[in-house]
């Protein structure tokens, strides 16, 4: 049987949580300012995964406007227990600066489709929370701690505190159980527990450490009493990257564990692919796998002998590669748009987009970058080398309306091919960037303005080939054409994004947007959307 090529989960994917139910896995994954809240993944061999849901989809669960980039939603903790499942998530108002503004809920449901529960609220001294049941019926929530005066630690460590459903909120003693290893910034907090070889039980912690950029590894610790002391496994880390810089998966960190049905134990983590010209990860944070096994000394090491993350895998099941390969288009007639788009920040989606007559009609908001309100509705990139394909009608009236194409990760890394209008009323096709414009956020332009006619719709292409990204537009009964230079799509990555190493978060998308700066909600008229994978041989890491 072929070995399966990680990851599971390619493109922006991170921090995944995973639990079986029966013969049913899940993996919830981070999805920071996207809406809606939490990807959930479903599969029966570990191989093949679907997105089956996003749990968080009101304004009552999830409301992140004014949320700046890679904030929103945080590592989420997805269980089932009790006949239900329950899901754990952070929504971060604030994380750059010495304060974090970091807020822990919960939902239930009582199937993964729903329908999710009304939030309660849990607490805010930390992020990456998680709830473990125990076997007595008891609940236990854990976070890690933020130290604004880092003093001794930024991340002070994992605090315990033990939470009553029937009450609704936490009780009872905090507790700081965990302050990790020498590598420092300890997170991403999950509790488990098993007998060891002499029927005692074991709780044994999960966490992550070294930032979630290259030195980033999974800890694993363990006591026999839930509060601790734990002690670190003999060798700190079961799974990271930070000493081999040339293994094809890198900054290998935040895990979880899982066992299958006929007692085979896999852990499932964070990675990034970077690119062999720069070390850049085009496609994000991405959720591996890799088998694991139970040895005689209760511990828990990774099955082929090194903590270093493999890049083929033995899982039950082999990956439809078809699927994986196959071009998807959006055609926006069903009335409802597909499960592959996401939109940023608002949950209020009347305002900012419907889909009627067979046309996704965007209604122009705040700016392209706006941390508040604007109609931007796209997928992500999950291939290093694809087309992507859309025509837009759209009848602007001046140069602060613009409707078109975006190859975007944030509101400093975006490129933009928009049909808008000269201050005369003349419609132009405009070709924008900002990437790596922070700190200066200001607005590039990388090629002339192309008057267009003022009627009829225009067809808006790109294609990416690894770090070359190439625009294209067509009139009515033309072809496509080439607008602008060769871009380079390799900044739209986390180490581009705005921020240091350990401070962007999230992944390239494409999509598309509509932005009216005179506050009248023009409107632009999508009729489909093609996203087209290509095999490309200059791509390293293609499955």
């Amino acid at each position: 049987m072929p070995l399966l090529t990680n990851p599971i989960l390619p493109g922006f994917n991170p921090d995944p949580s995973i639990c079986r139910v029966g013969e049913d896995y899940y993996i919830a994954t981070s999805t920071f300012e996207w809406f809606p809240g939490v990807q959930i993944h479903h599969s029966k061999d570990l191989a093949n995964w679907e997105l089956v849901t996003r749990p968080l989809t009101r304004k009552s669960q999830l409301d992140m406007r004014g949320d700046p980039d890679s904030c929103g939603v945080w590592a989420p903790c997805l269980s089932h227990a009790d006949g239900q499942f329950w899901l754990i998530y952070t929504d971060v108002k604030r994380k750059d600066g010495s304060f974090k503004d970091a807020h822990n809920y919960l939902v239930t449901a009582p199937s993964i489709e729903g329908p999710w529960s009304d939030p309660i609220y849990m607490n805010s001294s930390g992020f990456d929370p998680s709830l473990f049941h125990d076997d007595d019926g008891r609940k236990w929530f854990v976070n890690m701690l933020w130290d604004h005066r880092v003093r001794p630690l930024l991340f002070a460590g994992i605090a315990l505190q033990e939470y009553d459903h029937d009450q609704k909120k936490l009780v009872g003693p905090i507790k700081n159980i965990y302050q990790g290893t020498d590598l420092k910034l300890v997170e991403g907090p999950h509790l488990y527990k098993r007998a060891g070889k002499d029927g005692k039980p074991w709780y044994y912690l999960m966490t992550a450490e070294g930032g979630t950029g290259y030195d980033h590894a999974v800890t694993f610790a363990r006591s026999h009493t839930i509060d601790g002391p734990y002690e670190t496994h003999p060798e700190s880390y079961v799974v990271t990257a930070k000493d081999k810089p040339l293994n094809p998966l890198q900054r290998a960190g935040h895990g979880d564990w899982v066992e299958t049905s006929d007692g085979r134990t896999y852990i499932v983590h964070l990675t990034g692919r970077p690119t062999t010209q720069k070390r850049r990860c085009v496609l994000g944070r991405e959720t591996a796998i890799q088998e694991a096994e139970w040895r005689d000394d209760d511990w828990l090491w990774l099955k082929h002998g090194t903590n270093v993350p493999a890049l083929h895998v033995d899982v039950p099941g082999t990956r439809d590669e078809d699927a994986y390969w196959a071009e998807k288009r959006y055609d926006f007639a069903s009335g409802t748009l597909d499960m592959d788009f996401q939109w940023l920040r608002t949950p209020e989606t009347e305002r900012i987009f419907e889909l009627e007559g067979g046309k996704l009609r965007l209604f122009g908001r705040e700016s392209i970058g706006s941390w508040f309100e604007q109609a931007l509705v796209a997928r992500r990139q999950t291939h290093f080398s694809y087309d992507a394909e859309t025509e837009v009608d759209f009848s602007p009236v001046d140069e602060r309306q613009m409707a078109g194409l975006t190859a975007y990760y944030s509101r400093y890394n975006f490129f933009y091919l928009a049909v808008t209008a000269h201050s005369d009323g003349q419609r132009e096709l405009l070709l924008m960037s900002s990437e790596i414009s922070f700190p200066d956020g200001k607005l590039r332009f990388p090629a002339e303005p192309v008057p267009i006619p003022n009627n009829n719709p225009v067809r808006l292409a790109l294609t990416i080939r690894g770090p070359r990204l190439q625009f294209y537009y067509a009139l009515e009964g033309e072809h496509l054409k080439p607008i602008g230079p060769v871009l380079d799509a390799s900044v739209l990555s986390d180490e581009c994004g705005g921020h240091a190493e350990h401070g962007s978060f999230t992944g390239a998308f494409v999509g598309m947007a509509a932005n009216d700066l005179n506050g009248t909600a023009q409107p632009a008229d999508f009729s489909y959307f093609t996203y087209r994978p290509v095999r490309d041989p200059s791509d390293r890491y293609e499955m």
